[in-house]
């Protein structure tokens, strides 16, 4: 057999499909992937936090809790800014 004979990935027949009905269902919803990296670097942040906590004297539960009051009040203020921005575009 030539080359030319023997039947290539491109010279493929495709599969049959059975005959019948076919069901063509619509697409799930698809629901924002939470995180990005200002999450992430928020979660880096609540860790060193905690590990700070955990291992330093100096630090209390409160001043764990008052770090990371601020941290989470600034990280959802600049989301919100972030919003804001993108509706005032439109």
């Amino acid at each position: 057999m030539d080359q030319e004979e023997q039947p290539t990935e491109q010279q493929a027949v495709p599969p049959q499909t059975p005959p019948g009905y076919t069901i063509n269902l619509p697409a799930p919803a698809r629901l924002p992937v939470p995180g990005n990296a200002e999450w992430a670097l928020w979660l880096v942040v609540e860790i060193v936090f905690a590990i700070i906590w955990a291992a330093s004297d100096a630090v209390d539960a409160a001043g764990f809790v008052t770090a990371t009051t601020i941290l989470t009040a600034a990280y959802l203020l600049s989301r919100g800014i972030a919003k804001a921005s993108r509706v005032l575009e439109h």
